[in-house]
């Protein structure tokens, strides 16, 4: 009977704190839901989940969610709060604000990069150059880094990007028969991911020839990895448990890889021998100056660079070659410019790049209507009024440059493919574009990107031709990087065969 009484009174006294943790947590969203309620937003979808169910929905049907926030920026003006379920986001689309939050280094980056910093508790890029929240820290890190991409290394790099696009326009000289169906997101992923390997980390992978190479697919898995990980509760759905698995293994082969190269290069120093200035390292350099930086600290620079240099470069070729496919008049006149700059030469210069005028345009306007990183944020330590409106303390805001770069606000006829927009001559909003971000904390790697993608493209304009096959959708997939859902498939044929049939 004694036993009985203490089991009941322990049942009730869990009761009890059971409804008191749940009124004490209806209490905070409470207070959430007063903190913030005065922002300008659309109607939440429930008390407890605020706008989670719409951007799970479009998530699960494979929608852009940016779409959506564009909307609610256009209906309810530039400050825009989304509710999710225990925290809130305040989207801020002003070019002022940009100039204040992005321009300056007393903004820091906010708890939104807790989700890169490891994913379904597994280290994914730590405390690297991109999730580093300590700016102390990380303009220590970025001024070791800068060697890696100045302008003389980067022209030192000319000859392996020549030499691995080559590669890639053999591989699809065999191809360019008129009738193959090429999928050329899967080609281009390759040939970054080649460039990447060899350039930063001195690895061969040969990815182009192999198309069984476990890093394409790891680094895939982890990208889709980072989108499902925006819900919450996802760990706790059944059906997603396998394919968690499947991402912490892929994040545990990408950082025993980046061990396994660092552990060689430190041993080739030691040894004596000769090593280039390339990313790896400088990454081990940063070692010299830290007393606390450890090897996991060193694999967080590896990955984030592995991954950030392949992803980023791949997708937008990628929707360069989708616009250039659909604008038959523009990828005439870029394959003219290619033309009379390079000829039939084989070997693309450094002075050749900044010849390629017209071909930065196309891929400038690229990133303006498909920005791979489509946003970045900031944590607000103080109250501050931002275009009219009281934004408290604590908040994260978030700088969108999809939203931006689809505003007719800031660009005539916005969903028109336009390369003209980016000529010298144009005039062009500030601070409206933003694919790689501005200021201090803007991306390290873009004039390599860049570089990159101009020898890439314009090895491509100059020996083919291209279609896109026929039942395409064009739309854009969201695996935290934006990229074609439908993987560019094209027909391609030689340029000499093309004019000769004309």
């Amino acid at each position: 009977m004694g036993l009985w009484a203490f089991m009941t009174g322990a049942l009730i006294l869990l009761l009890i704190l059971v409804v008191f943790c749940f009124l004490l947590y209806c209490g905070y969203i409470y207070y959430m839901h007063i903190k913030y309620d005065h922002i300008p937003g659309p109607p939440r979808d429930s008390f407890f989940f605020g706008h989670s169910p719409t951007i799970s929905k479009l998530t699960r049907n494979n929608m852009i969610m940016y779409d959506t926030f564009l909307e609610w920026v256009e209906k309810y003006g530039p400050v825009v709060r989304v509710n999710l379920s225990s925290s809130t986001i305040v989207f801020v689309i002003s070019t002022e604000a940009v100039k204040e939050f992005l321009m300056s280094p007393k903004y820091t980056k906010d708890n939104f990069y807790e989700c890169v910093e490891t994913l379904f508790g597994v280290r994914y890029m730590g405390k690297g150059l991109l999730t580093d929240r300590d700016y102390d820290h990380w303009h220590k890190q970025r001024r070791i880094m800068d060697p890696a991409f100045s302008r003389n290394y980067l022209i030192g790099l000319m000859g392996t990007f020549n030499e691995i696009a080559e590669d890639l326009m053999d591989i699809l000289g065999d191809k360019a028969d008129g009738k193959c169906q090429v999928g050329m997101h899967d080609m281009l992923g390759r040939v970054t991911l080649d460039v990447i390997a060899k350039v930063a980390f001195g690895m061969e992978l040969n990815s182009l020839h192999d198309d069984q190479t476990p890093f394409t697919r790891a680094i895939t898995t982890v990208m889709r990895g980072m989108v499902e990980a925006r819900n919450p509760l996802v760990q706790y759905i059944p059906g997603k448990r396998a394919f968690i698995r499947d991402v912490k293994e892929s994040l545990t082969f990408l950082r025993e890889t980046g061990r396994e190269c660092i552990l060689q290069r430190r041993k080739a120093i030691q040894d004596g021998e000769d090593i280039p200035m390339d990313i790896l390292t400088q990454i081990l350099k940063g070692a010299e100056t830290e007393e606390d930086c450890s090897l996991e600290n060193l694999i967080d620079n590896f990955v984030t660079f592995f991954i950030a240099g392949q992803e980023t470069t791949a997708n937008q070729l990628s929707f360069a070659v989708l616009e250039l496919a659909r604008h038959p008049e523009i990828l005439t006149r870029v394959q003219a410019e290619v033309d009379e700059v390079l000829g039939s030469k084989r070997d693309i210069e450094y002075a050749d790049l900044g010849k390629l005028q017209y071909l930065s345009q196309v891929l400038k306007e690229t990133l303006r209507l498909y920005p791979i990183a489509a946003g970045t944020s900031r944590a607000l330590e103080k109250e501050m009024v931002i275009e009219g409106v009281r934004v408290p303390p604590g908040t994260s805001l978030m700088f969108n440059a999809y939203i931006m770069g689809r505003m007719e606000k800031y660009y005539p006829d916005p969903l028109v493919f336009n390369p003209d927009r980016f000529h010298p001559d144009a005039p062009k909003p500030s601070y409206a574009y933003l694919p790689f971000s501005l200021g201090p904390r803007s991306c390290i790697g873009q004039v390599f990107a860049q570089m990159e993608a101009k020898v890439v493209m314009a090895k491509l304009l100059q020996r083919f031709e291209f279609e896109l096959v026929e039942g395409q959708s064009f739309r854009i997939m969201d695996t935290g990087s934006l990229r074609p859902m439908d993987g560019v498939i094209c027909r391609l044929r030689p340029r000499a065969e093309h004019k000769s049939r004309k």
